[in-house]
């Protein structure tokens, strides 16, 4: 379903990823680890076209996307949910909701009644501004106004970061059910015990490079992996 095939980014010459490699398929939850600085973020902004690589292939459903414009990306139905959530403080939930369905027209009572079932704490809060919720009713917003396009597919990047362990808990127990509801998903975490244990596949990124890949319950076994980013458990 997401082809990423030799992505090369460069920020002048520091060499940000090299020739990396990523494949999503429909029903699956993929999930990218590394260390911070080794290119999950810039591979994400890559998928979505903030970022123009220097060369490779970018295939979406058959399209290549590669240097499109992230709206056009967004209407092909690959949304993603940004680091640091990136909702806009000063609107309204029920506001920041209706942007996350900018590239539709029609009736959104459904899609309301969706993401409000998904994240009860966000109909309760329609009103307030989403500046004032917490870190973890902030994430919710961010996936449920992702949800909100319809997604065919959702890039996650980072979405327990700063968050407490009981809403890291719930915002991943949503994931696995938006997943189930029949949304793929690129996951990218630091946590590389959550991801691996909520991914079908993994890949670990060192540096740009792919350096391991693999089913995610073989790559929570490594002994490597272990060592590097599970507190060697």
């Amino acid at each position: 379903m997401l082809g990423i095939k030799d992505v090369h980014v460069r920020y002048g010459k520091a060499h940000a990823l090299k020739g990396v490699s990523v494949a999503v398929s429909e029903g699956e939850i993929v999930a990218l680890i590394g260390n911070n600085g080794a290119g999950k973020t810039t591979l994400l902004n890559t998928v979505s076209g903030l970022i123009r690589p220097a060369s490779g292939d970018i295939v979406f459903e058959a399209t290549n996307v590669l240097g499109a414009s992230a709206e056009a990306i967004v209407r092909l139905g690959l949304l993603h949910v940004p680091e640091g959530r990136h909702i806009f403080a000063r609107l309204s939930v029920r506001e920041n909701l209706r942007l996350g369905a900018f590239v539709r027209n029609g009736d959104l009572s459904a899609d309301f009644d969706r993401v409000f079932g998904l994240f009860p704490i966000l109909k309760e809060r329609a009103k307030q501004p989403g500046g004032t919720l917490s870190g973890g009713e902030q994430q919710m917003l961010a996936l449920a106004r992702a949800l909100m396009a319809q997604p065919k597919m959702l890039l996650l990047d980072e979405p327990s970061l700063g968050l407490a362990p009981v809403m890291v808990e719930k915002i991943y127990r949503t994931i696995v059910e938006i997943h189930q509801q029949g949304t793929p998903v690129l996951l990218v975490e630091q946590n590389a015990f959550l991801a691996l244990n909520t991914a079908h596949r993994a890949y670990v990124i060192e540096t740009g490079n792919i350096v391991l890949s693999g089913p995610a319950s073989e790559l929570l076994a490594n002994p490597a992996v272990q060592k590097a980013y599970l507190g060697g458990l």
